[in-house]
């Protein structure tokens, strides 16, 4: 049997069942001087170690901040006995048990290559695993092409996560650092792009870890953070060996992959030492390395993991591997099945496939179930803040604050007033957009807004309206999963690329109207836009229409609101009129009615419906109390007053706004759109059965109109006489 000293396997000979005898006494006697040598050479390596051990303690970090108490993230060796034997031969385990410590307050340092979309969309998730398990500081350093950097910028802004700490870096500005290396990988030029991280992030910056969209993490980011103290010698590569026979070249006939160290290596987590690598004069490395085997193999089929690869083959000595917990990629092929006994073994799982979730795996149900917990997590609940560690000051959050804390509590319309200055975290462009600029400067974007009980309305607008079209949506992390399966399951949705679909996160118990409209007006493409609602279909050609009448009223140099007369139907199912024509006779059979003409006729009765009638060109309206006809503006108009939100005087304003700064109101004699019918929101529910809801709209509209007075001065009187005498 093994005996253990110090966490070392020392043998000890079978006791012989005659322990007076002379050869008993000899062998023991050889045992004992064999085992005390054996002893002394434990207890130097013993000391050896405990020096390493005292000197990596006394390198404090460079780039800890704040308060100096240490809490300390555990390296728990690897993963299954191959690992652990490799690990071994390359110098690169643990035995000792030393556990260098991540200070409390040391910031990590993450980088992440991301452009488009989608990747756009997978970084959250990802940034959300991280979230979810750390204690520090993080510092995320987001190489971002125009439209990746446009969408997180924005999302980091409004999520306002304490001790987070966002860079960007242009990946367009590096394509031509890796554009010569043909790739024929899915991720493109982007997926070429680690390997100038030595060049593209800051020079002093010594260490970061790197990781692919496609990463979720099941611990804390700081136990990986802790692994550069175990590296060694010229070990400058942290990385997990390749859990599929890839580089092995058997995985069909005339396979011929790229050279590798056995298995290889995967770069979907990657420890850089950076200052290392600079001085090693990585750039020159991997460039005569690439140029080298390209001459052979043509392209990448891995993008920069053929590229690191083929270095690390030529100088093993560059890598500390890694556990394979530390990236269980569920690729095809893949024996990450190996990599872990039991689920608390792991720790980061990676996406690796083109199959994404479909991937096949025994225990992908488990996985896939880990990965929605995060996709569908609440944002919201990550804004933590991390006790003992001071934050940067943030202007926007200082600001935030100070608002607020003018705010009277005690007021019964508190709520109210709250909402005006709640930061919602937004996400733009949630799917692909595509736009193309109209060569004439006439192009108009449908802007709405909609929660998730008017999903349904989408198809249907989009069937009716061809030209851009620019929708906040107001939904939770979870329902924007939802709507993300909803439109790409859609036929419809899917084959429309002009349709900017911008996320608003759900947070207090206000549905935020007027935020969603300036969320939505201020991400349009074009010089034009019709100030829509979810709930209206608009005529069969309106979009060209409207182009024309942009040029006809010349909008580009006149200060114009062009009203849509809006009209509405009780009955879900309609067939929609196809002209002024066949309204009018319906409008006469009682099939459609002037909009709202029941239960509030003051909001559109200045658009004169006796005269559109007959109307063959546009006429003029004057503004009158409580107007909230829809309009087509240029981009430049003022934005909706976000103090107004569920339901409620949120378009009159705008309006009283429109008609303060001197618009005036055309009417187009030859346009139209239907409401069409829904059950009432719960904010008009809201409205209708509490009455203190009724007195605090009432108190805001009130204060709205003493700011247009100060604002517009005596212009600004008409509003509140209007007000009395309405």
């Amino acid at each position: 049997m093994d005996n253990w000293i110090d966490g070392k396997p020392v043998s000890l000979p079978p006791l012989e069942s005659q322990p007076h005898s002379p050869r008993y006494m000899a062998s023991s006697q050889q045992e004992r001087e064999s085992l005390e040598v054996r002893m002394r050479e434990v207890e130097e390596e013993n000391r050896v170690l405990r020096k390493q051990l005292s000197l990596a303690q006394s390198r404090s970090p460079l780039h800890h901040r704040g308060n100096h108490s240490k809490t300390f993230s555990m390296e728990e060796g690897t993963g299954d006995s191959e690992s652990l034997r490799a690990g071994i031969v390359a110098g690169n385990s643990s035995e000792c048990g030393q556990q260098p410590a991540v200070e409390k307050c040391e910031t990590i340092h993450v980088a992440i290559v991301c452009a488009g979309y989608n990747a756009s969309r997978d970084v959250v998730t990802l940034v959300k695993s991280v979230l979810f398990h750390r204690r520090n500081p993080l510092h995320f350093h987001l190489i971002a092409d125009a439209i990746a950097k446009q969408i997180l910028a924005t999302l980091f802004q409004t999520w306002m996560v304490p001790a987070v700490r966002i860079d960007f870096y242009d990946a367009d500005e590096l394509k031509s650092e890796v554009s010569w290396i043909p790739n024929k990988h899915y991720s493109g030029i982007y997926g070429l792009m680690k390997l100038v991280l030595t060049k593209t992030l800051p020079s002093n910056l010594e260490r970061v870890i790197v990781l692919d969209t496609d990463i979720t993490f099941a611990t804390d980011i700081a136990e990986l953070w802790a692994v550069f103290h175990k590296f060694k010698g010229q070990q400058v590569l942290g990385l997990v060996e390749n859990q599929s026979d890839w580089y092995l070249g058997n995985l069909w006939k005339n396979h011929r992959p790229w050279p590798a160290l056995g298995r290889g290596y995967n770069t979907g987590v990657i420890l850089l030492l950076l200052d290392k690598l600079r001085k090693m004069k990585w750039e020159q490395m991997w460039r005569l390395t690439a140029e080298r085997e390209l001459m052979s193999m043509l392209s990448t089929s891995l993008a920069d993991q053929d590229i690191f690869n083929a270095v690390i083959k030529q100088n093993p000595f560059l890598v500390y591997q890694l556990p394979c917990f530390w990236n269980v990629q569920l690729s095809d092929h893949t024996r990450s099945e190996q990599c872990y006994r039991d689920v608390s073994d792991l720790k980061v799982i990676h996406w690796n496939s083109p199959k994404k979730l479909r991937v096949k795996n025994k225990h992908v149900e488990f996985f896939r179930n880990l990965y929605l917990t995060f996709l569908e997590y609440d944002g919201n609940l990550l804004r933590r803040e991390l006790f003992g560690c001071p934050s940067e000051a943030d202007v926007n959050s200082e600001n935030l604050q100070k608002q607020l804390s003018e705010l009277d509590e005690d007021d019964l319309c508190y709520e109210f007033r709250r909402e005006r200055f709640t930061v919602h975290r937004t996400h733009l462009y949630f799917l692909h957009y595509e736009y193309e600029h109209a060569s004439d400067n006439t192009d108009v974007t449908l802007v709405a807004q909609l929660s998730m009980d008017r999903l349904q309305m989408l198809e249907a607008i989009c069937k009716h309206w061809e030209g851009p079209i620019s929708l906040a949506l107001y939904l939770s992390d979870a329902e924007a999963q939802q709507f993300l399966r909803y439109a790409q399951g859609s036929e419809v949705l899917m084959s429309r690329h002009n349709v900017g679909y911008h996320i608003v996160y759900k947070e207090g118990q206000f549905y935020p109207v007027n935020l969603l409209r300036n969320v939505a007006m201020k991400h349009i493409s074009t010089p034009y836009m019709f100030l829509s609602d979810i709930d209206f279909l608009p005529m069969y050609g309106l979009y060209e229409y409207l182009r024309k009448s942009v040029i006809q009223l010349d909008l580009a140099n006149t200060k114009k609101a062009l009203i849509v007369p809006a009209f509405e139907t009780l009955r879900y199912r309609l067939s929609f009129p196809k002209s002024k024509a066949e309204l009018l006779s319906m409008l006469d059979m009682g099939t459609l009615f002037t909009f709202r003409y029941h239960v509030w006729t003051k909001g559109h009765a200045p658009t004169n419906f006796a005269k559109w009638r007959t109307a063959t060109t546009p006429y003029r309206v004057e503004w009158e109390a409580d107007f909230e006809p829809y309009v087509v503006v240029r981009k430049d108009c003022p934005e909706y007053d976000r103090r107004f939100v569920g339901f409620g005087w949120n378009k009159v304003a705008h309006i009283m706004e429109l008609d303060a700064q001197e618009y005036e109101f055309t009417v187009l004699p030859n346009a139209y759109m239907i409401h069409m019918p829904h059950a009432p929101s719960f904010d008009i529910t809201k409205f209708r059965s509490n009455k203190q809801y009724r007195v605090c709209l009432k108190t805001l509209k009130e204060e709205f109109q003493q700011d247009m007075s100060r604002h517009y001065g005596f212009a600004a009187l008409k509003y509140l006489t209007a007000e009395n005498n309405s």
